[in-house]
């Protein structure tokens, strides 16, 4: 599916790798200028130099609510915005999982998001033409998957937000939705999910289709739901993972 975005200008925060840097080179490719928001300034560079002036790099860590503030005041009103910064750290029992582990996923996952959302969202709203916002959650937000409670529990929030943004921005005509994958195979998710080959097995095997997702699968939704063909869309959670939670093994 093609889709317009001449005009359009969407900010993307993750924009430097995996799905957010996809998702930028989908969107310039379809007339959009990005802004791309990442801490990596030489990868947000190479970003820059493929797709030419129609990149418009941000560097930022948004673990600093201030100094995120501080960087997205200048930026003009968008027309949509992909909240796609996430964290996940290392695999824990759930009686074991300290606090700050729990800390630091929510601070991008969840605070990050709601963060750039304020910011970016009364922008919107001052201008007036509406908007589309789109979250990056993951199936994790649905389901639970063994020793990733702070990483669930954090996109389950990102979903709950989802839903009390699009509540309250759509008397402004701003919809807001979050896509929900499976594993993408960005190049951190084909490391740690095919080294070795067999790693994967078992959650392919429960997976319908019996593969991952690729990239593409995650970016092409997420143009879907910034465009206007989803105009009548808000507030929705939209799993991306093969009918994986369609199979309940007994």
């Amino acid at each position: 599916m093609s889709f317009d975005f001449k005009g359009k200008s969407v900010l993307v925060t993750g924009a430097s790798r995996g799905i957010g840097r996809e998702l930028s080179v989908a969107l310039v490719r379809s007339g959009a200028i990005v802004y791309a928001l990442a801490t990596n300034g030489e990868l947000l560079e190479a970003l820059k130099q493929e797709c030419g002036e129609d990149v418009r790099p941000i560097v930022a860590n948004l673990r600093d609510w201030d100094a995120t503030r501080a960087v997205l005041e200048p930026l003009p009103p968008m027309d949509g915005l992909v909240n796609n910064a996430g964290v996940s750290y290392e695999w824990t029992p759930s009686l074991e999982v300290s606090k700050e582990l729990i800390d630091k996923t929510f601070e991008v996952n969840i605070m990050a998001a709601i963060n750039v959302t304020q910011a970016v969202g009364k922008k919107m709203a001052a201008a007036g033409k509406g908007g589309s916002i789109v979250n990056v959650s993951s199936i994790n937000g649905l389901n639970p998957m063994r020793e990733c409670m702070p990483y669930n529990l954090s996109k389950a929030a990102l979903d709950m937000m989802t839903k009390q943004f699009a509540l309250e921005l759509g008397p402004k005509k701003i919809r807001v939705n979050s896509v929900n994958p499976t594993v993408a195979l960005t190049d951190m998710g084909r490391e740690f999910w095919t080294h070795p080959p067999e790693k994967g097995d078992l959650l392919r095997s429960h997976t319908p289709l019996g593969r991952f997702a690729e990239v593409s699968e995650v970016v092409q939704p997420i143009m879907y739901l910034l465009s206007d063909c989803s105009s009548m869309v808000t507030g929705t959670v939209n799993p991306i993972e093969g009918g994986l939670l369609s199979n309940i093994q007994c």
